[in-house]
């Protein structure tokens, strides 16, 4: 039988499992030997029932029976998949549901990934040189030089070594399968463990037998990242990147600049889950937020572009693991094993690339999107000046948005070396914060001129007037404030935008500055036209209910910098609206929502007693 798992590298380098491994007789491994024992029986349980074959079924149940052994030596945390582990024991003895056993143990690798937050990549590029130097000196002996297993000591084994040039073999196996094959061996055949060859050895060698059958790669790759090549068969690339991109996808490992910033989080969230099983829970933090700041925030722009709802995710996990850190909550390693997991998801996206046109189309919703609440706010102030008939503040609130618009063209320029980390979490946070004030200056200030017969008349007193010098830095702090913010953040998204198509990305903000254009002509001439004091009263209400957005947003990434505490309470999770589940941003939004409501109301009850006293007295 063909066997899809087995990566014989050599007989004359067999050492015992036992042996002291690189890593230690680590709890890790013992994971990873399991998966690795769970990846076998996917994929060679069906075939060993359709064979009949007694010998190929009684060495199915013995690695059944070691995946139990290992189970429990996993102890306390191996006891949750005991119970599945012996319902595929009962049919792997009697030989039966070959689909059923299959199809368990990929849901079974899949939840021990989870909850052993194991990694199924490597760190770096594996080094193909590197990988073919031990192949030719351990492996070739058993599987050729060129990997076609045809050599006499191959004829005397049973199983055969694998062939790489055999598709059905080379159909079901992934890096991530030859590396625990290399890693654990195979219990009952000739296939030994190779644990004094380091990590990143095993993983050179594992990714090195994937290219004995391509031809030579002309041209680039497409982009990958580490974690879809490891974890990907050669069939699942073909079809996601098209026959033409094999070889290469095999033979040129990919540059993982954006990936790196994720295996660097990756490393921190480790690092925090060893400090707090050691009681270090003030360190374990701090590793958190290194892992925030540090790894994810510098590749958290074309990680939102391209997925905004893995990148809330991936917060949420961050702060739930921080929650716990700072709790000193035994959860700690629960909440911190599906981090991982939640890292290693972005890592398998992360090397994506879109199309020019969906980069065109994801530019353009973001710039709507961004804009959106900007541009309203702009238009309705313009809407309400040039009603007013004063064009000398029309253009204090053009040179406040474009101002902003600048900021946003250097940190488009910059960002990545300006912006990065906790940098632009604060400047998130104190812009939004900055902006939340001149939004409920300027409501109060709309609502103070709501009496149109008085406001009319300080008007004709010009700079003697309400609007004097400071109602123009006011009005230039409002449309500056507004922009500035999402200015600096669309900035950022198509920085990342750009690496997958710098064409798409320029149509995208050219459709999107058309966009909003029309929007602003739109509300500026509808504006216009309507009755001052509904003009009033609407900007008014755009105003706080925009202010109670950016209060929200704020805080949140004031949070993500542990500036503000994290005082999480069960609720929903709005982000356009900036709504969060925790006390901390949703308490002040709510206060803020209610003072307003709260000042119409006894506005309206002091103006009903007026108009009872003046009847009572008429």
């Amino acid at each position: 039988m063909k066997r899809t798992g087995l990566l014989l590298l050599s007989l004359l380098l067999a050492t015992p499992l036992a042996s002291a491994a690189d890593e230690g007789a680590s709890d890790g491994r013992t994971w990873h030997r399991l998966v690795g024992i769970l990846q076998y029986l996917q994929a060679d349980y069906p075939a060993a029932v359709a064979s009949k074959s007694d010998f190929e079924l009684s060495e199915q149940r013995s690695f059944i029976a070691e995946a139990n052994d290992a189970a429990r030596d996993m102890g306390p945390r191996g006891e949750g998949f005991l119970s599945r582990l012996r319902d595929i024991k009962a049919r792997v003895d009697k030989g039966e549901d070959p689909e059923g056993v299959s199809r368990d143990c990929a849901e079974l690798v899949e939840d021990l990934v989870l909850s052993g937050g194991l990694a199924r990549s490597p760190r770096n590029p594996p080094d193909l040189v590197r990988g073919e130097q031990i192949y030719q000196q351990a492996c070739a002996t058993c599987h050729g030089a060129d990997g076609r297993a045809q050599v006499t000591i191959a004829q005397t084994m049973e199983p055969k070594p694998a062939n790489f040039h055999d598709a059905d073999i080379m159909a079901g196996l992934t890096p991530y399968k030859a590396f625990n094959t290399v890693s654990f061996g195979v219990t009952g055949t000739a296939m030994p463990g190779f644990p004094t060859l380091s990590e990143e050895e095993r993983w050179a060698v594992s990714f090195y037998v994937f290219t004995l059958r391509q031809p030579a790669c002309e041209g680039t790759p497409p982009r990958a990242s580490l974690e879809k090549l490891a974890n990907s068969t050669d069939p699942m690339l073909v079809e996601a990147h098209g026959q033409e991109n094999l070889a290469c996808l095999r033979r040129k490992m990919p540059n993982v600049d954006e990936e790196r910033g994720l295996l660097v989080a990756r490393d921190h969230v480790e690092q925090a889950l060893k400090l707090g099983a050691n009681g270090d829970w003030l360190a374990a933090r701090n590793a958190l937020l290194d892992a925030y700041l540090n790894g994810v925030e510098p590749v958290e722009p074309p990680l939102r572009a391209r997925n905004p709802d893995l990148v809330l995710k991936l917060e949420k996990a961050f702060l739930d693991t921080r929650l716990a850190a700072e709790q000193k909550s035994p959860h700690l390693q629960d909440e911190g094993r599906i981090l991982l997991s939640v890292l290693d998801e972005a890592r398998r996206g992360s090397g994506s690339t879109a199309g020019a046109l969906s980069v065109m189309w994801i530019t353009l919703f973001i710039l709507i999107r961004e804009g959106f609440e900007a541009s309203i706010i702009v238009a309705a102030l313009l809407a309400m000046l040039r009603k007013m008939q004063a064009p000398a503040y029309v253009r204090v609130v053009h040179v406040g948005w474009v101002s902003a618009l600048v900021v946003g063209a250097i940190a488009f320029a910059f960002g990545r070396h300006l912006l990065g980390g906790a940098n632009r979490e604060l400047l998130e946070g104190f812009a939004g914060l900055a902006a939340v004030g001149m939004l409920l200056y300027a409501a109060l200030w709309l609502n103070a001129r709501s009496n149109m017969s008085k406001f009319m008349g300080e008007l004709r007193e010009k700079m003697q007037g309400a609007l004097g010098r400071g109602s123009m830095a006011g009005l230039f702090f409002i449309a500056f404030s507004s922009v500035l913010r999402e200015s600096v953040e669309t900035a950022i998204f198509l920085q990342g935008l750009a690496l997958d198509s710098a064409t798409g990305t320029a149509w995208g903000c050219a459709a999107g500055v058309v966009a909003i254009a029309a929007l602003v002509i739109f509300v500026n001439r509808v504006g216009y036209k309507l009755p001052m004091k509904t003009l009033f009263k609407a900007s008014t209400v755009l105003l706080v209910a925009t202010a109670v957005i950016l209060l929200g947003k704020a805080l949140h990434a004031l949070q993500e910098v542990a500036l503000v505490p994290l005082k999480p309470i069960p609720f929903v999770t709005i982000d356009l609206l900036g709504i969060y589940p925790d006390a901390m941003s949703l308490g002040p939004q709510v206060v803020l929502t209610a003072i307003p409501l709260i000042m119409l109301i006894i506005k309206r009850r002091g103006g009903s007693t007026r108009l009872a006293d003046a009847s009572s007295q008429g």
